[in-house]
């Protein structure tokens, strides 16, 4: 069964071992909601799973009215376990597991500034040198396509190169981290980056950072936050 055809399984081995990664991603769910990341039933988050499969938060259900019991285990072949549908987004989520191997999780958001960026399908260029904090001396704007979408997905890999987080046309943001908590935290300070360079644009034209510039900042970031060997 191909991404974009999920189908229901109603065995229970889709369930074994992922307790408590559902209660983690509630959790983060639930904070992403506190963090004015998301508002309603607006954005998504999922974790990998192993043998191919992920754990997604259901579609239609605001964060406060889920349950643990809400969160969705989809199959490496698109078959899904549980009372509920698996966002719509699934497939986007499904795509990056594969493309990125490292991602641990996934956070896709409307988050304000970030989604304002993505309305003007604006790429944020090096105004600030924690740009390089996802990956590279820019974060880009995927191409626009509609929700759900197998040309969706291909656009947020393909903005996703050698990145971290990425905007997407007229929609919102997508983040990846080492696990649900990596993932929050980036989430958070990307849309803090977002709001900043929105607020800097209210000023004129940012001055930016120059590629020698940036070249240092990324060397230094190879060793950022790590501890001393």
């Amino acid at each position: 069964m191909s991404a974009g055809t999920p189908g229901c399984i109603h065995e229970e081995a889709g369930w074994r071992g992922a307790d408590d990664a559902r209660a983690s991603l509630l959790h983060t769910l639930r904070a992403m909601g506190a963090a004015r990341l998301n508002v309603g039933t607006s954005g998504n988050a999922s974790q990998r799973l192993e043998g191919g499969r992920m754990l997604i938060s259901p579609s239609g259900i605001p964060a406060e009215r889920c349950r643990t019991e809400d969160m969705v285990v989809v199959e490496a072949d698109g078959r899904y376990a549980g009372a509920r549908a698996p966002s719509s987004e699934w497939p986007l989520h499904h795509d990056v597991y594969t493309a990125f191997p490292a991602a641990g999780a996934v956070l896709h958001a409307h988050a304000p500034f970030a989604t304002a960026l993505a309305c003007q399908r604006l790429d944020i260029p090096p105004f600030h040198y924690m740009i390089a904090r996802f990956g590279g001396t820019t974060v880009r704007c995927a191409r626009y396509a509609t929700f759900g979408t197998q040309a969706l997905s291909d656009a947020t890999v393909a903005a996703l190169q050698e990145r971290s987080a990425c905007l997407l046309a007229n929609h919102g943001m997508v983040v990846l981290g080492r696990d649900l908590e990596h993932a929050l935290a980036m989430a958070i300070e990307f849309e803090t980056l977002c709001e900043q360079y929105w607020r800097t644009l209210q000023l004129g034209e940012p001055v930016l950072l120059s590629e020698e510039e940036m070249a240092e900042v990324i060397e230094r970031f190879k060793w950022y936050g790590k501890p001393r060997a």
